[in-house]
């Protein structure tokens, strides 16, 4: 009965895939027509260039590393020149740092870039938290409510949507009911985020609880391992994909294994929790076999999972958020700063890495960061 079950839903899923198909399709279509407008607005070299945010109103540094003041005066100049006047409201944009979501980062990057600051007559009043806040969610709801005090303030992106999201859409919601609360990639639960934000948007979990298994299939695994750690595994999302994964492999004859990692928000920190990941690698490598896929649900193990795989052997299908820039860079020496938004470029490069280094037909992402088209996806929705 359960296995009827299990087979009907698999359907029903694969048929929803088709939809969401259809649907990214004309995102990205819609996409692309922003870039040809905004090629035709400011030309190709504005286009092309780097971005940056005002440094005196976000610490942060930087994808892009070029002079912050000279980007700065050169959007102000844009947006004075295109609109002659101040914009008539504002986009509060709240994302991870280049540590912890440096896709989400950039994607806000590129907004500052094509709309101006706040503090430059533009649009966007940009935030990043730090890694801490992970693990302090008050600080995170007390910064999303801070926005609410810009008068003339209409529109909250949260991208990703750590803990603490939700209340800081409480707190704003509570003084200014008219501020539209958009959030990218929940941590927190459904039931919960729903109830303050007005749109929350996601990667598709369900379906890619299938579709990893069936990658690995493809590729000829017979096994998959999913590395994680508790905290990601006590959000609904996550775990519901890893139960997913567990019945698909089961369903296509792979073994299913999870193991665990440190977590990077917690003592070992960052640089602890990758340096485990390159000693453990070897030993997974050997207790598994050559004919393993390797996921792991956070960003930090994801360098050091695809510098192992590629020097050891096993598989990569993708990271828990798809990105050639996440772990690329850094696991084959990349300098992609100079390609940032040049999504085509970056993936031939990240590409011609991979089959250096030894990782042809084993090591695999998208096409397009996700992080990155979440956040300007949420900030062009909330400017029509």
């Amino acid at each position: 009965m359960m296995n009827n079950q299990f087979n009907a839903q698999k359907k029903s899923i694969f048929r929803l895939m088709a939809f969401m198909a259809a649907v990214v399709l004309v995102a990205t279509i819609f996409y692309f027509s922003l870039e040809k407008r905004s090629l035709a607005e400011t030309g190709p070299n504005e286009t092309n260039s780097s971005s940056s945010n005002d440094a005196s109103a976000q610490p942060t540094p930087t994808a892009a590393g070029a002079d912050s003041n000279q980007q700065n005066a050169a959007a102000a100049a844009r947006t004075e020149a295109e609109n002659d006047q101040a914009a008539p409201f504002h986009i509060g944009v709240v994302t991870g740092n280049m540590e912890q979501g440096a896709e989400d980062l950039i994607g806000a990057e590129e907004m500052v870039r094509r709309y101006g600051t706040v503090e430059q007559g533009g649009l966007i009043l940009h935030r990043a938290y730090p890694n801490e806040y992970f693990n302090t969610p008050e600080k995170l709801s007390d910064l999303i409510a801070s926005l609410a005090e810009d008068p003339l303030l209409k529109v909250i992106v949260v991208n990703q949507s750590i803990p603490g999201t939700s209340e800081g859409f409480r707190k704003v919601k509570e003084k200014r009911p008219d501020i539209f609360c958009l959030a990218g990639e929940p941590h927190e639960s459904s039931d919960v985020i729903s109830l303050y934000a007005d749109l929350v948007v996601a990667s598709d979990y369900v379906s890619r609880g299938y579709l990893l298994p069936y990658s690995a299939k493809q590729l000829g695994a017979d096994t998959l391992v999913h590395v994680s750690f508790e905290r990601h595994m006590s959000y609904d999302h996550m775990r519901l994909r890893a139960l997913i994964m567990e019945h698909a492999s089961k369903d296509l004859g792979l073994k299913f294994v999870m193991e665990t990692a440190p977590d990077p928000t917690k003592e070992a920190g960052i640089d602890g929790a990758r340096e485990y990941i390159v000693k453990i690698f070897p030993d997974w490598l050997s207790k598994y076999g050559e004919k393993t896929v390797f996921f792991a649900t956070n960003d930090a193990h994801t360098e050091p999972l695809i510098k192992q795989i590629a020097n050891l052997g096993g598989f990569f299908v993708e990271a828990d958020i798809p990105s050639p820039l996440l772990g690329f860079p850094d696991a084959f020496d990349l300098e992609l700063t100079p390609y940032l938004g040049q999504w085509p470029q970056v993936l031939k490069i990240v590409e011609d890495a991979v089959i250096e280094n030894g990782g042809d037909k084993r090591i695999g992402t998208w096409a397009y960061p996700l992080g990155f088209t979440q956040t300007a996806g949420l900030v062009e929705f909330g400017k029509l």
